[in-house]
């Protein structure tokens, strides 16, 4: 180390410190207060980066700005557009947001937990000019355009709904369904500010997934809307796991680590029996619907919610899509390898490589991708006059691949010997 770098550390670390003082710590040496030095240094930085990052997520004011502006203008409407706007009853509090163009807050409607969720097309320019973030949502609410009948608003719903759903013969039911969700002010008739507005929501996949799903009990449950801003159910436990460390975070903290105080955090075991007979059930609800098929296109315990009582709750169907919307992505998409012909995160289906080009079929079940993140969340702290057996299903289970129209009878069987299995241990005890 050059001499004049040497002094002048020794004149940062040490000037402070009197020479008396000095001398009572002889065993503190230079690089030792570097180190701490460093380590301030490093926390400061960390802070910065994280508030940097969370003024980056987190933009509910342009989410609340926007829609009341539109609100006001008579553009939109919904049936908590008085609550967020005039009354101020509906606030918007803790940050869950993980992307900028989609906010998701903890929020409170009259005195009730709920959570907000509303979408930024765009990120405003850099002189951070309001008027301009108007002007881009502005292409939101664009249809139905003045002058369009009823027949013609339901012919466009139906459409819609068949090119994302596929051809069911509920679709009517669907139809009338969305209707009356847009009737905010139940006078039989649907105004051009309604009838924008629950357009601009059915373009978000979440919330179509929600209005196919809503007569399902582990689907979240949708409360109300203003625009494309809509609000769910608060799930008091929104992950399997309790303890999720920021990305920013995980790789200084040993994966090990991590598991044990998950372990030590989860609930008892007929508690965590529970909750995964739930998500089987929803795994079977989305199997063959009155909807047609779902994927679930990102399986992790992140997705997965449970509520106070222990019911499984899908805290996020952002990563569920429709059988009809895979099978439109992937036809005729030029392909080299299988990974070319992935949907999502992991709704994967086989290359042709003659034809290069991807097949329609998805090759894992949501079964065997659920199975995959029960393994650890079931097997540890199993009772032991269970665990081999349920082992040796959820093994099997894993390894379910191959295409839906050829495996039905052999998916219901797993699933149902899984349901069988932990229903029988917790059945007639306080935890059923």
């Amino acid at each position: 180390m050059p001499r004049s770098f040497r002094r002048l550390v020794h004149l940062v670390l040490f000037c402070p410190l009197s020479k008396g003082l000095q001398s009572r710590v002889p065993a503190v040496k230079v690089k030792y207060l570097f180190l701490a030095w460093l380590g301030i240094l490093v926390a400061s930085w960390v802070i910065y980066v994280r508030y940097s990052s969370y003024s980056e997520l987190c933009r509910g004011h342009i989410c609340h700005m926007v829609i009341c502006d539109h609100y006001k203008r008579g553009i939109i409407s919904g049936s908590v557009c008085k609550s967020l706007c005039e009354e101020r009853t509906l606030t918007l509090q803790r940050c869950l947001s993980t992307s900028p163009t989609q906010q998701v807050y903890n929020g409170l409607w009259k005195e009730k937990a709920v959570v907000v969720k509303c979408g930024i097309e765009e990120l405003p320019r850099a002189d951070g000019n309001p008027d301009s973030v108007l002007r881009q949502e502005m292409s939101l609410f664009d249809k139905p355009t003045r002058g369009t009948s009823m027949d013609e608003f339901r012919e466009m719903l139906h459409s819609f709904l068949k090119a994302n759903l596929g051809e069911q013969s509920s679709l009517s039911a669907l139809v009338n369904r969305v209707i009356t969700l847009a009737d905010v002010n139940r006078d039989g008739k649907v105004s051009l500010s309604e009838a924008k507005s629950v357009w601009a929501l059915l373009r978000i996949n979440e919330f179509l997934l929600m209005m196919a799903l809503q007569e399902k009990e582990h689907a979240p449950r949708l409360l109300g809307f203003c625009g494309d801003l809509y609000v769910t159910e608060s799930v008091a436990h929104s992950a399997l796991y309790s303890l999720e460390f920021p990305a920013w975070l995980q790789p200084l903290v040993p994966e090990a680590f991590g598991t044990v105080l998950n372990r030590w955090l989860a609930p008892a075991w007929p508690r965590r029996a529970r909750i995964t007979i739930g998500l089987l059930e929803f795994v079977e609800e989305v199997f063959h619907g009155a909807y047609g098929s779902f994927y679930m296109c990102d399986a992790s315990p992140q997705r997965v919610g449970y509520n106070a009582n222990y019911d499984c709750k899908m805290a996020d169907l952002r990563s569920v899509a429709s059988e009809a919307s895979v099978r439109a992505f992937l036809r005729g998409r030029a392909c080299e390898t299988n990974a070319d012909c992935t949907f999502g995160r992991d709704c994967t289906a086989t290359c042709d490589r003659l034809a290069r080009q991807c097949n329609t079929e998805v090759v894992q079940p949501n079964l065997a991708k659920v199975c995959g993140i029960l393994q650890e969340f079931l097997l540890f702290g199993a009772p032991s006059d269970l665990r081999e057996d349920l082992e040796k299903q959820l093994r099997t289970c894993v390894t379910l691949s191959g295409l839906a129209s050829q495996m039905e009878v052999h998916h219901s069987l797993i699933l149902n010997n899984l349901k069988t299995l932990l229903w029988k241990k917790i059945s007639n005890t306080k935890y059923s």
